[in-house]
């Protein structure tokens, strides 16, 4: 901003700063701000403006104060819709502010076409910032989610199970087929069961990647038993011609865990207590 300009704005800051938190107010009853009390809002929005006077008086819209507050207000949870108004608010309240105290139309144009500017300028910066910091909350849940959504679970000695839940893509599947192959040799797998009671769809691309993941756990020393085998999922297999012929197939998990614990060669048993 230019220097005279950016003098005549913090002349005339206290004047700003009554007009801005006068404005400001008006956006406390938002639906997105209803969770935040009334002190909260008042404080946060005393300090956003001596935030701004002082972003201004360093000249510097990346001011290391300012970063810190914003990323305060995405931490909190405060919207966007927040920062971006208080800086329209800004605007208008030191435009005026110069204006009441010069009658100079060619300089007021000036101011304003420089106050205009910076505020652009601020504005792009905190949605930037906005923006950097969803997207790497997003990116984190997402992989978060990833971890989640095929783990690979040992529930006895050399017997895993690996509940899948929701629909399977091509992306889930590469992951689906990693966790299953670094499982398996982590805990020593010599089956391995695969829980489709919570795949709302058989179709044959799903079908394909559970026969591709059936492989190549053979491949590395283990036995793939397919478990959760629902009476409406058994039907589409058969009209879509899927040969799951390869390896066994279970309707239950129950069943699948008595299957792999006779493969390696043990059993339960029911003890029965005797009264003594």
């Amino acid at each position: 901003m230019n220097l005279k300009v950016r003098e005549e704005v913090l002349q005339y800051q206290d004047q700003i700063i009554t007009s801005w938190l006068e404005q400001i107010e008006q956006y406390r009853n938002d639906d997105s701000l209803q969770n935040i009390s009334g002190a909260v809002y008042d404080s946060t929005s005393q300090d956003f403006v001596h935030k701004l006077l002082v972003t201004l008086q360093q000249e510097d819209t990346g001011d290391a104060d300012l970063n810190q507050f914003v990323e305060r207000l995405i931490q909190m949870g405060w919207p966007l819709t927040f920062a971006t108004r208080g800086l329209q608010e800004f605007r208008k309240a030191s435009v005026k502010a110069i204006s009441e105290n010069s009658n100079d139309m060619k300089d007021g144009i000036f101011h304003y076409q420089e106050i205009e500017s910076w505020v652009d300028n601020i504005i792009n910066h905190l949605v930037d910032q906005y923006s950097g910091s969803w997207e790497n909350t997003v990116f984190l849940q997402k992989m978060a989610l990833k971890e989640l959504s095929a783990p690979l679970i040992p529930v006895f000695e050399n017997i895993s199970v690996m509940p899948l839940v929701g629909t399977i893509d091509t992306e889930r599947a590469k992951l689906i087929m990693e966790n299953l192959l670094d499982g398996v040799i982590e805990h020593r797998s010599q089956v391995v069961l695969i829980d489709i009671t919570g795949v709302p769809v058989v179709d044959t691309m799903v079908a394909h990647h559970i026969i591709q993941a059936s492989e190549a756990v053979r491949l590395v020393g283990a036995t793939c038993i397919l478990v959760g085998i629902r009476p409406e999922i058994a039907q589409t297999i058969v009209n879509l011609g899927i040969d799951l012929g390869k390896f066994p197939t279970k309707s239950t998990l129950k069943k699948g865990i008595e299957t792999a614990l006779g493969m390696t060669k043990r059993e339960i048993i029911d003890l029965e207590i005797q009264e003594g």
